[in-house]
């Protein structure tokens, strides 16, 4: 099997160079079934620091012209990876909040063929949430995963995760309708975790980790109240549909 590492950035800076850092340092003495590539999408980014660090690690990169959005940039990189017939598609922060030691822990269920679509949770036992700010602690933790679980018919314990794998052949399933541009931000994420469940495929949470870097460095790109509905709005569009 292969899979691919998807890292979706917009000028992540130092951030994205120590998230290169640790995946290759993952990589070391690896000895696994599965071969792993790496891809970065730049997300219309100004700095040099994309092009500088993809060939320095030796990664693969795409750009989008200019800003398109974070749900755009992991479209264009499943779309590549099921064109390039990759079985594993994963996708993990570029600001160095995650964990890449645990990228055998995402891929294990379906490499066993377990799952085809396993979320890392940091609130499961064995998981990790660092230094998180308490309001971001309070959506992610309590509010949104309780609404994603009445939605979407199954208990999850974290819904707002980008550290996840899915299985190629769920993406080539024409019924997600991953093509509107009304998920090309963070609607796209939430969308694709509530219909694969509600389409029957085999999803389970694994612990991760997710540690927040230091204030100076900033906690996240995502502007209070526009961003945090546009999480929110995939899940109303679903329920509301559903109910037609």
């Amino acid at each position: 099997m292969k899979a691919l590492v998807i890292i979706p950035a917009f000028n992540e800076g130092v951030k994205l160079e120590e998230t290169a850092r640790r995946i290759r340092e993952s990589f070391s003495g690896r000895a696994d079934s599965v071969a792993i590539d790496v891809m970065i999408v730049d997300d219309g980014s100004t700095d040099a620091d994309i092009q500088r660090v993809s060939e320095k690690f030796h990664f693969f990169l795409i750009r989008n012209p200019e800003q398109k959005g974070v749900g755009y940039s992991i479209r264009r990189a499943y779309e590549y990876g099921c064109a390039k017939d990759y079985d594993i598609l994963i996708t993990m922060a570029g600001n160095n909040k995650d964990e890449p030691r645990e990228l055998n822990r995402l891929m294990e269920p379906i490499v066993k063929d377990e799952a085809d679509f396993v979320q890392g949770s940091r609130y499961l036992p064995g998981g990790n949430f660092g230094n998180m700010p308490a309001y971001r602690l309070l959506a992610t933790r309590f509010l949104h995963p309780w609404i994603f679980s009445f939605i979407s018919g199954k208990r999850i314990t974290d819904s707002t995760n980008g550290f996840r794998a899915v299985r190629a052949s769920v993406l080539r399933d024409r019924r997600l309708r991953l093509d509107p541009s009304w998920l090309d931000h963070y609607e796209l994420e939430p969308y694709l975790f509530c219909q694969a469940i509600r389409m029957g495929y085999r999803v389970t949470e694994v612990p991760v980790s997710k540690v927040y870097p230091d204030k100076k460095l900033g906690y996240s790109k995502m502007r209070p109240f526009v961003d945090w509905w546009s999480i929110l709005r995939p899940l109303f569009f679903l329920w509301f549909r559903s109910k037609k």
